[in-house]
């Protein structure tokens, strides 16, 4: 059995699985948008949004398998993912993204820069509550949600 403290553990896998659920939601929405893209930059948003997909699903299973190691219940599925994410639906409108080839960048933009707020929230809570191993794991997610952030900026400019 993990020793951290019983308390430390509930902060941590209450904070991994709202992370589980809004990496989750996250890639559902980069894909959405990399489905639905068109324009003048399809190619190049198209491939875009298939990679910055791709960042978000790549930490789901450590997350999960901390969850686990920590004495918790991944909460997983789609429709778990669907109840308990923090992130606003991912609406773009046909019309708005006929007026602008850059819209669903701008609206994913948002979400990934939502996620990574709410995972470097949970970066120091779980650091605070003394679980480093938790934190470090959220670190890196954190860091990887900056740089598709700043992929997806970069189009913007």
């Amino acid at each position: 059995m993990n020793d951290l403290p019983a308390k430390t553990r509930a902060v941590s896998i209450d904070a991994l699985n709202q992370a589980l659920a809004d990496l989750s939601d996250l890639y559902s929405q980069a894909k959405q948008a990399h489905w639905n893209v068109r324009g003048p930059f399809f190619f190049t948003l198209h491939k875009l949004f298939d990679d910055v997909a791709e960042s978000t699903e790549d930490p789901l299973d450590d997350i999960a398998e901390r969850i686990v190691q920590l004495g918790g219940i991944a909460q997983g599925t789609v429709r778990m993912a669907a109840k308990n994410t923090a992130l606003p639906e991912f609406e773009v409108s046909d019309k708005a993204a006929d007026s602008d080839p850059l819209a669903y960048a701008k609206k994913l933009a948002a979400q990934f820069a939502s996620c990574a707020k709410s995972i470097r929230a949970a970066t120091d809570a779980t650091a605070n509550a003394g679980d480093a191993d938790t934190a470090d794991l959220l670190t890196g997610v954190s860091r990887a949600l900056d740089k598709s952030l700043w992929f997806i900026e970069a189009h913007m400019r």
